[in-house]
């Protein structure tokens, strides 16, 4: 068995997955609203696959094979598989040329070698059309053989970093962050040091899919950003993170754990902007932007009656708790997990609205093409 705490070699970075099983802080039973932002992307990947997928570039005996990237345990992987291959089977369709041949597809689940495997595939549809296979590892690594992908998909997932940045945790650096968890209000050295990560590791990211994905295949990437000149501290999901890391400081003022530990913990997330990331595609230069837009806001209308149960303060403390537990585990330990979530939730309910900050939230969708290869 891995462990919680996981160095991973070929991303060399950090390997710390969603909550995996099928309990109560589980990412299966807390992953709703990253559901309902598939959902409210899913007209925008079908658009895309119909629109840009270079069928024409594949051979009409290639099986199709297709990637979710960062899967997890969730439900949520098999949705947007789905509506992958439904899209991709419509294009087929329409295709004169092809004679509407509908290949046969290979879906590759990837997560972290430490990822709960064993749920996913327990949850596997049982009346799948495709061949299903894991694989395991970073996907800032390189994971597939050379242009063996047609679509790689990957969905509220790359603003998780393959590592804490170093200078950060260094106390000898202007980087040094003591007292804090995130970059949010930090100095500009922090920032810069977050930001600086990003960029390593966007092209590592876009490195491995270009070399991964074959001629006229896509890459669907669908994430939360910070608006282009907008502040970090104005960043609606930086500020849950903030007030988790104000739970763990009140905390260690109670002495439930040390300041040393606050202090050397720091969370491997960074929201990226559409700038950063177009600077980071242009550098790569292996894939042209076909389509780079925000997905339409949720909105429940101001009406308490409209908020789901999953934005209440105590089911929003268990999304958070799903996706971050393992880090904080590994960091703190396993005995302060309840209390930290408990004053978390509670900090929810005093100080935000889960449904606003929802609405506010902006998430991108960004649909890439691979170039001609040389």
């Amino acid at each position: 068995m891995a462990t919680e705490k996981e160095m991973s070699k070929e991303g060399e970075g950090e390997a710390y997955p969603m909550k995996g099983g099928d309990g109560p802080y589980s990412y299966s039973k807390n992953s709703s609203y990253q559901g309902e932002l598939r959902n409210a992307a899913k007209e925008f990947v079908s658009e895309a696959i119909v629109e840009h997928l270079d069928i024409v570039k594949f051979s009409p005996s290639t099986t199709i094979r297709v990637a979710d990237l960062g899967c997890s345990v969730g439900p949520n992987t098999f949705f947007a598989v789905q509506n992958i291959l439904e899209a991709i089977e419509l294009k087929y369709y329409q295709s004169q040329a092809l004679n509407s041949q509908i290949p046969e597809f290979q879906v590759f689940f990837n997560d972290h070698v430490s990822n709960d495997f064993n749920t996913l595939f327990l949850s596997l549809p049982p009346d799948r059309r495709y061949h299903a296979a894991g694989v395991p590892g970073s996907f800032y690594s390189h994971l597939f053989p050379s242009h063996s992908l047609h679509v790689a998909h990957i969905s509220t997932a790359i603003h998780w970093l393959s590592r804490v940045p170093k200078e950060v945790l260094d106390r000898s650096s202007p980087a040094w962050n003591k007292g804090r968890i995130t970059y949010i209000s930090a100095s500009d050295e922090v920032v810069e040091a977050y930001a600086a990560q990003c960029a390593d590791d966007m092209a590592r990211f876009l490195q491995a899919r270009a070399q991964e994905i074959a001629e006229g295949g896509l890459l669907i990437i669908i994430l939360a950003v910070r608006p282009n000149e907008i502040p970090h501290s104005q960043v609606n999901l930086n500020i849950v993170q903030d007030l988790l890391g104000s739970c763990l400081v009140n905390m260690a003022k109670k002495g439930i754990v040390s300041e040393e530990k606050v202090d050397t913990f720091n969370l491997p997330i960074y929201y990226i902007s559409p700038k950063e990331m177009e600077t980071a595609i242009e550098r790569n230069g292996c894939f042209s932007i076909e389509r780079m837009e925000r997905v339409p806001p949720f909105t429940y209308s101001g009406s308490t009656e409209m908020v789901p149960q999953y934005l209440t303060s105590k089911a929003s403390a268990f999304t958070i708790r799903s996706a971050v537990e393992g880090v904080i585990k590994a960091h703190f330990g396993e005995e302060i997990l309840d209390q930290l979530f408990d004053s978390l939730s509670k900090k929810l309910e005093d100080e935000v609205s889960m449904s606003e900050l929802a609405e506010k939230t902006v998430n991108f969708f960004a649909v890439l093409k691979r170039k001609p290869i040389n």
